[in-house]
């Protein structure tokens, strides 16, 4: 099999090939690593490699099937960590160059559970500084550009991830959503990517346990794969007060499923938000494929206007936690967007943030009556195509001025203040040739049933086959 072949492989087929030594792990992560040489000096996905490690831990992981030793679930599989993921012996600068020299002494809990699964990390994918925006780019390291067109961003946070998974760089990758950073950067580049329901995948080291607004999860080029890495990235660690006790083993179970006369809600602006017409006719276009898989789709609407404005504030209490420290010796090394969201936070008032929770509570409420009628709402992920690489954030949409560096993705950012899993699968292609990705949202902590439905669109349609033409050159 051609090494490129093996790139593409689904990450559930190339376990299972490795297993029954159909191909060595040694082959595997040199072919990735080909891979990587190739593509990566055009892309920037991978900003700190670890060729070097990796091929001995391939040689190691040979070395325990060819003497039958018990072999975890991702065996062999290459991968690589956001580099927001505290990595053991490995740099991790969060983006900023504040931290550019910092090499931790522990694994972030994501990189551990993949790593005792038997993943072999290939090294650290690019974020923007502290994660903070949808578009890839930092002073440490550069823009990441999107490999379907080079001049447009490839979104983010957790974009060096998602070019690294649409180029064959590795099978499964990991990333953190705050208001949307593991669904728009999927959307964006083809491929599929799951923000789990607060506690499923435990957040640690966390500075604040008790936090429900973040969330780490996996990314990968189909929806078995983020099946495959939930099984393992997810489950009780008591490290988090937050964690959910419901084992991992929950998402090994056959994701295929009878879908007829299950009520989806459609939307294709969540009530009223600017979307650019490409995206719109994308999402529009699927109505058929849902109805196609038995599914009755009604076009219904729900008011969540008020959460985006409880999710700000929240957001902007969490940044001057963490970024103020850091500002009165390093404030010119940090963006601006990043100082303004850390002053919003300083603003902030106890009063403010109890009926900011007060006003959560009530729309959880309302989210939870509204789809106790829908299994799921179906909605653009975000209400933008992949934008210019130069710019740091639409300012527009439709004629509509957005106030802020994060108010063209409301569509996901509302989502993430309810609480609800939520995935973007690959829907379709804009005549430009840009990727669209439609957002699944599920019951609350229905995430395996958001990855049926995912699964039984994905199967329908192939959108995520298209490979970007770069990975032809």
């Amino acid at each position: 099999m051609p090494d490129t072949d093996v790139c593409f492989l689904p990450a559930v087929e190339l376990a299972q090939l490795i297993r029954n030594q159909k191909i060595s792990v040694t082959q595997v992560i040199r072919a990735h690593l080909d891979q990587i040489e190739r593509l990566n000096p055009k892309l920037n996905a991978i900003v700190t490699l670890t060729a070097e490690q990796a091929m001995e831990e391939a040689s190691s992981a040979d070395r325990l099937i060819a003497e039958k030793k018990p072999l975890g679930p991702l065996h062999g599989l290459p991968v690589a960590h956001k580099d927001l993921f505290l990595t053991k012996g490995v740099k991790t600068t969060f983006g900023s160059p504040i931290y550019k020299d910092f090499i931790p002494q522990i694994d972030s809990l994501p990189v551990e559970r993949l790593k005792k699964a038997g993943a072999i990390s290939l090294g650290k994918t690019n974020t923007p500084e502290f994660g903070m925006g949808s578009q890839t780019f930092n002073p440490v390291f550069g823009a990441t550009p999107n490999p379907y067109d080079l001049s447009k961003t490839c979104g983010g946070s957790s974009g060096g991830a998602a070019v690294a998974l649409a180029t064959g760089m590795v099978a499964i990758a990991d990333g953190t959503d705050l208001a949307g950073s593991l669904r728009n950067p999927a959307n964006f580049c083809n491929i599929v990517g799951l923000r789990p329901s607060v506690g499923r995948v435990p957040n640690w080291p966390e500075q604040l346990g008790w936090y429900t607004m973040s969330v780490a999860g996996p990314m990968a080029r189909h929806v078995q794969d983020v099946a495959l890495a939930m099984s393992v990235m997810s489950g009780p660690d008591d490290r988090s007060p937050i964690a959910l006790d419901s084992p991992g083993s929950l998402f090994n179970r056959p994701l295929a499923r009878n879908f007829k006369g299950c009520k989806i809600a459609m939307t294709l602006d969540l009530g009223g938000l600017p979307v650019e017409p490409e995206v719109t006719q994308v999402i529009e276009s699927t109505r058929s494929i849902f109805e196609s898989l038995g599914c009755e789709v009604v076009d219904a609407e729900i008011d969540l206007a008020e959460a985006g404005e409880i999710f700000m504030l929240w957001r902007a209490w969490r940044t001057e936690l963490r970024i103020t420290p850091l500002m009165a010796e390093h404030r010119g090394e940090l963006k601006d967007t990043v100082i303004w969201n850390a002053e919003q936070g300083l603003n902030i008032t106890g009063p403010q943030l109890a009926r900011a929770e007060a006003k959560r509570t009530e729309f959880y409420q309302r989210m939870r009556e509204f789809m106790a009628q829908y299994e799921y709402l179906v909605l653009p992920v975000n209400q933008v195509l992949p934008f210019s690489i130069d710019l740091d954030y639409p300012r527009e949409i439709n004629g509509v001025k957005m106030n802020t560096y994060i108010d063209w993705q409301k569509t996901a950012y509302y989502i993430s203040a309810m609480g609800n899993p939520a995935i973007s699968v690959p829907a379709g292609f804009a005549d430009s040739g840009l990727p669209v990705g439609v957002q699944i949202v599920g019951r609350h902590r229905c995430d395996f049933e958001v990855l049926q439905l995912a699964h039984a669109f994905e199967q329908l349609t192939r959108f995520g086959l298209r490979r970007p033409l770069i990975c032809d050159v």
